[in-house]
């Protein structure tokens, strides 16, 4: 173990003294710019958008830039842009020719919401499909090798507003309601479509299923899928449209959504069960056990449209799982009078192989993206969004997607190393924590030899795969 470095304090008094030289605390930036000289940012956006910036105007790239960049460091208001304007670090880490005023940034965006939607779909597949030092993302697949999409709604709470689109959601709050889609174990996010607050989950989901399922087969290579959505997803017509879809690209998509008891006899099939010598009870703790079953379903039948045995029928075997608890004491110890029973089930795609507690473990998997719907609101600081225009702010929810993408790849590549200054080992780091060591770091742009030098302290304890990093992330 390496002696402890001794400093030598002299009790001297301090003068705060302004530096004659630019110091950012936005170092992490330099590795966000890297990622938009990667995908060549201006060349998706300028052509399609020009803008005559030998007049004084600021390209409309530039203009994304900078969102894009305020977002990776947790910051959505328009207003947030203004410290951007006077540092020049910020101008050479993102590649910037000019900053925008706030007002100039708002008015943008007010005036290019609804086409700038689409284009963020654009950018975010391209940031997708970066391959870092030769390799593409690690999104990370289940154990049955399935990369899981999972889908679903989350309430952003804007009350005492008047902004378009706001109205009484589930939560009983007034806000929106977005549904967002994100791809593997890892948090990537392939969607985030804002939506009024009292539209239903299930309402035109099909259409984002559409476009997400085709934006994970462009950027992954994936055997297979596995759509998992809660029982407001539950529908009939939306399995057969993700499964007609996956026949016409050509790839395995498997699905598992909740089903909703709602209607179920529950003390009836509670009867059957405990009367039937056939049924394996497991116990989980004194006074509380469950037995598990499975239900085939009536096949979903669609037509293949790929290859060389093009429309052929293409049948889904469809079943259900089951899940019945009973409870004869509570949860405090005391026995009831007569049992409690609570039935739970999953419809699924999945063939027999996959046994039916673990068709259960991965749907209770599926839980893990509460984390990231709230790596949105507080991370990212999307509880509260910047414009009292629905379009304005469908383009933000768009852009945060493609920033949240971002803050993941410099997560993945600089926090799991060995040499990284958190030692503890976890399967992803949460975007706050990405931002505490990479995003907000201590750093200096330095004129030399006719190039730049990125300075960075050589105390920083994440200094050295804050290099590696930036190496790896440099163009081919």
């Amino acid at each position: 173990m390496a002696d402890p470095v001794e400093f030598i304090v002299k009790k001297l008094p301090y003068v705060v003294k302004k530096l004659p030289y630019d110091l950012s605390s936005h170092g992490g930036l330099a590795l966000v710019g890297r990622l938009f000289k990667r995908i060549n940012l201006p060349a998706m956006i300028d052509p399609k958008y020009p803008v005559q910036t030998e007049r004084g105007g600021i390209a409309n790239s530039d203009i994304l830039k900078c969102y894009l960049g305020l977002l990776t460091l947790g910051k959505n208001d328009f207003e947030a842009v203004e410290g951007f304007r006077s540092q020049r670090f910020v101008h050479q880490a993102l590649g910037l020719r000019a900053v925008p005023s706030s007002a100039t940034l708002r008015q943008r965006f007010d005036a290019m919401g609804t086409e700038w939607s689409e284009l963020a779909d654009r950018i975010n597949r391209a940031v997708l499909s970066l391959h870092i030092n030769g390799a593409p993302i690690d999104f990370g697949a289940l154990s049955t090798g399935h990369l899981p999409l999972d889908i679903d709604t989350f309430v952003m709470d804007q009350s005492d507003t008047a902004k378009e689109g706001v109205s009484y959601t589930y939560a009983g709050v007034d806000g929106y309601c977005p549904i967002a889609l994100y791809l593997g174990t890892r948090g990537y996010c392939l969607e985030l479509d804002l939506r009024a607050g009292s539209q239903h989950s299930a309402c035109e989901s099909e259409y984002n299923i559409e476009r997400a399922l085709g934006m994970a087969c462009a950027v992954s290579a994936a055997a297979a899928f596995l759509l998992r959505a809660d029982s407001g997803f539950c529908s009939q017509h939306l399995i057969t449209q993700t499964l007609e879809q996956a026949a016409r690209l050509g790839r395995q998509v498997d699905l598992l959504i909740k089903w909703n008891p709602r209607s179920a006899p529950v003390e009836q099939i509670a009867t059957q069960r405990c009367a039937d010598t056939a049924t394996v009870w497991t116990q989980l703790r004194v006074g509380k056990r469950e037995c598990l079953w499975t239900e085939a379903l009536s096949a979903i039948e669609v037509t293949d449209t790929q290859g060389a045995m093009a429309h052929r029928t293409l049948r889904h075997p469809l079943r259900r799982v089951y899940g019945l608890t009973e409870r004869s004491i509570d949860r405090r110890g005391n026995a009831l009078l007569l049992p409690e029973y609570v039935l739970e089930g999953w419809t699924t795609t999945l063939g027999p192989q996959v046994g039916n507690e673990e068709v259960i473990a991965l749907y209770r998997d599926h839980a893990t993206h509460e984390q990231f719907h709230a790596e949105f609101k507080t991370d990212m600081d999307l509880r509260r969004l910047p414009s009292g225009k629905f379009a304005t702010n469908h383009l933000v929810c768009a852009l945060a997607a493609v920033a949240m993408n971002l803050l993941r790849i410099v997560g993945q590549h600089t926090l799991h190393e060995s040499d990284s200054p958190l030692r503890k080992a976890a399967l992803r780091r949460r975007i706050k924590t990405v931002m505490q060591e990479m995003m907000f770091k201590a750093a200096r742009i330095i004129s030399h030899a006719r190039g730049w030098v990125l300075g960075i302290s050589g105390s920083d304890s994440g200094f050295a795969v804050f290099e590696r990093a930036f190496g790896k992330m440099k163009a081919a």
